[in-house]
């Protein structure tokens, strides 16, 4: 039998990325809700709520920055040019924030204070840096003669911006829903509080994406069968189970949050963000560099491909199990003597 190799790697870094976006995303909005925690105590908890998995789960970022290197070095050299500003500044941040994380704990009275703000400072640019980095991704790469040909800040615009806003709120209503989950007493009713205003803003801010995006290349408006002034409800009846999940997940989110439920909001979010990934991914597949360049054309050669899958198989169970491990390791909740601070 025949391996579709080129197939094969683009779902694993797919996966990769959404894996980080899940777990990264919730500690990254914890550091985002750092600034309106009641004081230092309560901040001390929230750090400890993640200090156990955050480095963790940025091993997803390098195993999709590296897949997409290793298995498609083509689409590596032309998106890399597009983006080095917006990666520059997301790779800065989280080592900011990785420094505050160690340095918070050992810090006196103002090297504690100056710690706590890097590392909520760390947090906010590192998700409006990604968002530029999917903004640019999705509005597409100017490409000639397989190399990139744009300009060096043809990355921030107008959708750009709104989708680094609207993924910044994303991460703030994981971090509060995963707070939900695993705080109690008045940390937990601030952490429901702001899981309510945080779902509000991405309500609005998916719907702004999700319109914006339709202009944003006449591929994108194709798949969804938008012709400019209507849809085709033939052509957008197979996607419509993507939109029905986004508003599962709102519904089960503030459902949950309505009966002072402890776990629900936070799969609820969950759900969301995987409905904006499926549709996100509808509107580009099967482009790398959309809109010039498929995963097949952008591929490696196939003994290359076949090696590092053999690798991959290897490894990639020990990541799924130690991650697994930790997190069932570290369940429950977590309380102001947790002892990590």
């Amino acid at each position: 039998m025949n391996l579709d190799l080129p197939l094969i790697w683009a779902g694993i870094i797919a996966v990769a990325v959404l894996l980080y976006v899940l777990l990264d995303g919730f500690d990254l909005g914890v550091g985002i809700l750092f600034p309106f925690a009641r004081g230092p105590g309560d901040r001390d908890v929230m750090m400890d709520s993640i200090a156990p998995v955050w480095d963790g789960n940025e091993t997803w970022l390098v195993l999709g920055g590296g897949g997409l290197f290793a298995a498609f070095p083509l689409a590596y050299a032309t998106l890399m040019p597009a983006l080095y500003g917006p990666v520059i500044v997301m790779l800065l941040a989280l080592i900011l924030r990785g420094v505050a994380f160690e340095f918070r704990l050992r810090g006196r009275r103002r090297g504690k204070a100056f710690w706590t703000a890097a590392f909520a400072g760390g947090s906010l640019v590192a998700a409006l840096a990604q968002g530029l980095i999917l903004g640019g991704f999705i509005q597409g790469v100017r490409v000639e003669g397989g190399a990139f040909a744009g300009a060096q800040l043809d990355w921030l615009t107008p959708y750009t911006l709104l989708v680094a806003v609207g993924l910044a709120a994303g991460y703030a209503l994981l971090g509060a829903t995963w707070l939900v989950w695993r705080t109690e007493d008045q940390l937990h009713g601030d952490a429901r509080r702001w899981a309510g205003l945080a779902a509000g803003a991405v309500a609005l801010l998916l719907a702004g994406v999700s319109l914006a995006t339709l202009f944003v290349h006449p591929r994108v408006a194709e798949r969804w069968g938008y012709s400019g002034d209507a849809f085709d409800l033939a052509q957008l009846a197979p996607n419509l189970p993507i939109p029905l999940l986004g508003l599962a997940g709102f519904a089960i989110l503030f459902l949950g949050l309505r009966r002072r439920s402890h776990g629900w909001p936070h799969l609820g979010a969950t759900l969301v963000f995987l409905s904006g990934y499926a549709g996100l991914a509808v509107g580009f597949f099967p482009y790398v560099v959309p809109y010039d360049l498929t995963f097949r054309e952008a591929a490696s050669a196939e003994n290359a491909l076949s090696l590092m899958l053999i690798g991959t198989l290897i490894i990639l169970p020990v990541i799924l199990g130690y991650t697994i491990w930790v997190y069932w390791l570290f369940r429950g909740k977590v309380t102001a003597d947790a002892g990590y601070h």
